[in-house]
């Protein structure tokens, strides 16, 4: 390795794409090109459909990101069963020509899939290129020696989904995140080439290491220069000497550089400062290759004395599961969709997610890096011993050293990742060799990345707890699935052990969060799950009266076909128990007011293990007149007060003894309910709710106004049924239609209630609560796109959403 060693001065937040100026005055091509546009599709097997002459006239054409799953009926009878939401799986192919200009003869041409769900083969001009078994990780082929130049090529991808049950949770079918296409000179910087830390980190100084993977594919030496430039917020550009190397034939050589930085701009969830690395190689006189990092410097540290600490701070984490579902968009991994729901899980009071149970979409990790959002970054479910009859298990030996490398390697520059997770609630976890495997999982991502600690998440619900401290020993953190109780006898038993409970009950929030704060040893508590998602079917329902009783592992429940035990549901509304646990979290919201849902005549409504009582934010319950209702205020004021139509109800403590709660019985009287939060006698926050009338209009509230006709932004629409007086009618439940006209498509539809068996991706839905929501998408025209929606005895909406021109 050639070491190099500069001061330097400071460094700046520049996000540029994936070539600099520099380049492009060059002439050189474009290294990373998007390769999602212009795919046939074809739901079934067809064996000759790798084949270069195949005919695929009658295929059906799309763009990626794609989800054949989610486009299909839950049905009980589908293979994916409850686990997976009673969705299609089975069999499909996709199809695709392409040119390989002539001028491209003697550059590496090479593909990039970043998610194929599952068990995907790739053919180009007819020729098997490589097999990809696992989901959910990224991966490369070269295909140098399988296109011809000058002339039209043809992919063909065969993905396999219909061997089920292989998967927990909700899947999704098909190529569901992007794919790209790599020109490189034979002489360039490796795919996931670039690794940047900062091992040592201070207010006044940091200083950040650069190593960069250099590949010579061709048949002689090369003697190449190797340029960095860094940037950062001050918009001044720091280029470092350039360094010579030779590069032995057909090699690859890491080269290091040491770099210090004066009076750093740290990375962090409040201030998520990012850094760019521009690394150019430079060959014959001519830049061949350029390539852009971004980063971020920041400093982890853990201890049992100080918990989990960022740049030296001790930061509690407040952290939630997330599975990688997009609710009505199914797997589809737009930037849209992985943006706003990094948006809504910030907004929630999140610090941390857990990618629950695998690597997330690279677009996820990139705004959690931009927006400040810590990652446990997982790799899968489980090792050896199955779960289901088709899951990972059956690949571990042959693909785990290689799925979690692919993730390390990937993922290595995000700031944003802070812990990386090799399994979850190993059903082998009492064997002597499942220590043998941690240890081995354990080193393959130390041996990539040092700088970070390694977890997995563990539990029990029998007595032998204690029999797992060999196996935690392994690990730098110790993941608690719903053990928290066993924190304080373990760590007088095990006193250097560092935990965090990596999941929890969703009616914990605060005896879990009171561990946490009362224990440095314990970092913090991840809930599942911070959004309700597909699949896992029933798991987090309550349930009614003459309804089926269990919990969602003991018997199927359909129709519901998917997860309740969110803070967020698929909508992105924030249920209550979201607003109380952001109360204990944070000091961005003090008073929150809402009403627990009565019991029917008839009985009393059950709950299951990861259910919360279902609470909702209205004052309108028709039927309930003269019987009393339980109204609960969260409040981090010390007390509280209740008015029904300007009248005291009445005052209560609403201190951490407390637990921050205050419930009142109220006889149920329309009209206008409000919690007063109080200091001393001054009542100093209000909030309101009101009885509302009869349904009479739609009200839409598009989250974004402007979208790029690139055929993948998205627009959010929010869609609310209201009184004459513009009030939400929270016992909505009506008939919506939907009609768009202009450069834009229905990508879904949902309400957020897991019973509804109506399509995802359709022109019409029921609002549930008085709330549904139409995600629109751009096609590559630009124009006005307008929503229009109706419903019998509703004023009709629209909402016009522009589609900006860009360069495709």
């Amino acid at each position: 390795m050639i070491r190099h060693k500069k001061q330097l001065l400071t460094i700046v937040l520049f996000i540029a794409g994936c070539i600099g100026s520099n380049a492009q005055k060059q002439n050189i091509s474009e290294r990373k090109q998007l390769f999602d546009y212009n795919w046939k599709f074809n739901l079934g097997d067809a064996p000759d459909a790798g084949a270069i002459n195949f005919n695929d006239t009658g295929w059906r054409k799309l763009d990626l990101p794609h989800d054949w799953s989610i486009e299909g009926k839950t049905d009980p009878r589908n293979p994916m069963s409850g686990a997976g939401g009673y969705f299609l799986a089975g069999t499909g192919w996709y199809r695709k020509q392409f040119n390989v200009p002539a001028d491209w003869k003697g550059k590496r041409i090479s593909i990039y899939f970043e998610g194929v769900y599952m068990n995907s083969e790739v053919f180009v001009n007819g020729k098997s290129v490589g097999v990809h078994p696992y989901g959910y990780t990224s991966f490369e082929y070269d295909l140098t020696s399988f296109v011809d130049y000058g002339k039209e090529n043809v992919i063909s991808v065969r993905v396999d989904n219909s061997q089920q049950i292989n998967c927990r949770w909700y899947s999704g079918s098909g190529i569901y995140r992007h794919v790209w296409m790599y020109v490189n000179n034979p002489v360039h910087v490796a795919n996931w080439g670039v690794a940047i830390t900062s091992p040592e980190v201070s207010a006044q100084k940091a200083t950040v290491e650069v190593k960069t993977l250099v590949k010579n594919e061709t048949g002689k030496p090369q003697n190449i220069i190797l340029n960095a430039e860094l940037t950062g917020e001050n918009r001044i550009k720091q280029a470092l000497n350039p360094i010579h190397v030779q590069l032995e034939a057909n090699s690859t050589k890491e080269i290091t550089q040491i770099i210090s930085v004066n009076k750093p701009l740290l990375w962090s969830p409040e201030t998520p400062h990012l850094y760019q690395a521009k690394i150019s190689v430079t060959l014959d006189g001519k830049i061949v290759d350029v390539l852009n990092k971004n980063f971020g410097i920041r400093l982890i540290q853990y201890s049992a004395e100080k918990g989990f600490q960022l740049n030296g701070k001790t930061i509690k984490i407040n952290g939630g599961c997330v599975h990688h579902d997009n609710g009505c968009l199914g797997a589809a991994a737009y930037d849209r969709a992985e943006e706003r729901k990094v948006q809504l899980l910030k907004a929630a009071g999140y610090n941390t997610v857990r990618t629950s149970h695998n690597p997330p979409s690279e677009a996820f990790l990139n705004y959690c890096d931009k927006l400040g959002l810590m990652v446990l970054d997982e790799a899968f479910d489980g090792w050896r011993v199955s779960k289901n009859s088709h899951d990972y298990s059956k690949v571990f030996d042959a693909w785990s050293q290689r799925d979690i490398e692919s993730m390390v390697l990937r993922d290595r520059n995000h700031p944003s990742v802070i812990m990386w997770s090799i399994g979850n609630e190993i059903i082998e976890r009492k064997k002597p060799e499942a220590v043998e495997t941690a240890k081995r999982l354990a080193g393959y991502v130390r041996h990539i990345d040092p700088t970070r600690p390694v977890t997995s998440a563990m539990t029990t619900w029998d007595k032998d707890w204690e029999i797992f401290d060999s196996l935690m020993a392994a690990h730098d953190i110790c993941g608690y699935n719903y053990q928290m109780h066993k924190a304080e006898s373990d760590h007088q038993r095990v006193p250097s052990r560092v935990i965090l409970q990596t999941e929890s009950y969703p009616r914990d929030a605060f005896s879990n969060w009171n561990m946490v704060q009362t224990h440095n040893y314990i970092t913090g508590d991840i809930v599942w799950t911070a959004m309700d998602y597909l699949g896992e079917s029933g798991i987090g329902r309550y349930y009614y009266p003459g309804d089926p009783k269990g919990e969602h592992w003991e018997r199927d429940f359909y129709p519901w076909h998917g997860a309740y035990c969110g803070d967020i549901d698929l909508t992105g509304w924030r249920k209550p128990i979201s607003h109380y646990r952001n109360l204990l979290w944070n000091d961005t919201e003090k008073l929150y007011l809402a009403i627990r849902e009565p019991n029917p005549d008839n009985g009393k409504i059950s709950e299951t293990l990861w259910s919360v009582w279902p609470t909702w934010e209205s004052w309108t319950w028709p039927g309930r007149e003269e019987k009393q209702i339980e109204v609960e205020i969260y409040s981090k004021y010390p007390k509280v007060r209740l008015y029904l139509n300007n009248k005291l109800v009445g005052e209560k403590q609403t201190t951490k003894a407390e637990e921050f709660k205050a419930t009142f019985p109220v006889v149920y009287t329309a009209g206008v309910l409000k919690a007063v939060g109080v200091v001393g006698e001054k009542e100093v926050e209000s909030k309101l709710l009101k009885t509302a009338g009869a349904p009479a209009a739609i009200k839409l509230t598009a989250d974004r106004k402007e979208i790029k006709a690139n055929g993948q932004d998205l627009s959010y629409v929010t869609v609310e049924v209201v009184d004459k007086y513009g009030i939400l009618q929270p016992n909505a439940d009506n008939r919506l239609q939907f009609t768009v006209t202009g450069p834009g498509v229905i990508a879904g539809a949902d309400n957020a209630d897991l019973k509804d068996t109506d399509n995802y991706v359709s022109n019409n839905r029921k609002t549930w609560h008085g709330r549904a929501m139409v995600v629109i998408k751009s096609i590559k025209n630009a124009g006005e796109i307008r929503l229009s929606i109706r419903g019998n005895g509703l004023s009709e909406a629209s909402v016009i959403i522009k589609s900006l021109p860009v360069e495709l």
